[in-house]
């Protein structure tokens, strides 16, 4: 079995299992989207909505955050992972879109990704799920997923986007990423599945015996 192979018998499961995506992380426009994405990094999704569910309703526009200042901040997000260093992304990030943007989100990956606190990860949620742009954001546990299922030689997460994007058709990117997320965390977790339990690894490779050592991100 190759590759194409196997993607299609990924996309197959996927599209069966998960027909609707909705976005995890709750927001109320694309600024508390950019917002959550940052917060989201090394802490659960379930965690950053519990924190920002009584945030949002009140502070949910950049010139609201420069207002507040990078200690409240922190008083806020206080029970969110490294949450100092968040702050201080969430306020140099607000004040940088109030100052040059207008108090808008950019729409394009370069603009994105030199703001505060953002990468290319977070740039490719915020581009796929907020602006609705073809992406194919790719954090440790897509990367990987990808390498259980043979889509990729699992070098690092540039190498495992490059070749999701290859493999799958630019119209499934958006969905396929979260689809992915959604298995990942009910049938192919990392210290669970190990590659030899869930069906879409059973169906990949159905002779694995082993259980799969990926390389990291």
């Amino acid at each position: 079995m190759d590759e194409a192979q196997r993607a299609r018998i990924v996309l197959k499961n996927l599209n069966k299992i998960y027909p609707k995506t909705p976005i995890p992380l709750k927001h109320r426009n694309i600024f508390t989207l950019l917002i959550s994405v940052l917060l989201s990094a090394q802490c659960t999704d379930v965690n950053v909505n519990n924190v920002t569910k009584d945030i949002y309703p009140k502070y949910n526009k950049p010139d609201h955050f420069v207002k507040l200042g990078r200690k409240k901040i922190e008083k806020l997000i206080r029970s969110i992972g490294i949450f100092r260093i968040k702050a201080k992304s969430v306020y140099n990030l607000s004040k940088t879109l109030v100052e040059k943007y207008n108090g808008k989100v950019p729409k394009t990956f370069e603009e994105l990704e030199e703001l505060p606190g953002v990468g290319h990860k977070t740039a490719s949620v915020v581009m796929s799920q907020g602006f609705g742009y073809p992406a194919f954001p790719v954090d440790t546990h897509i990367h990987r997923l990808a390498q259980r299922w043979g889509l990729t030689n699992g070098k690092d997460v540039i190498q495992t986007e490059k070749d999701l994007k290859r493999l799958f058709p630019k119209k499934y990117w958006n969905k396929l990423h979260l689809q992915i997320i959604y298995y990942g965390r009910e049938f192919c977790k990392a210290r669970e599945c190990y590659g030899i339990s869930c069906k879409i690894c059973t169906s990949c490779y159905p002779n694995r015996k082993k259980p799969m050592k990926t390389k990291k991100a």
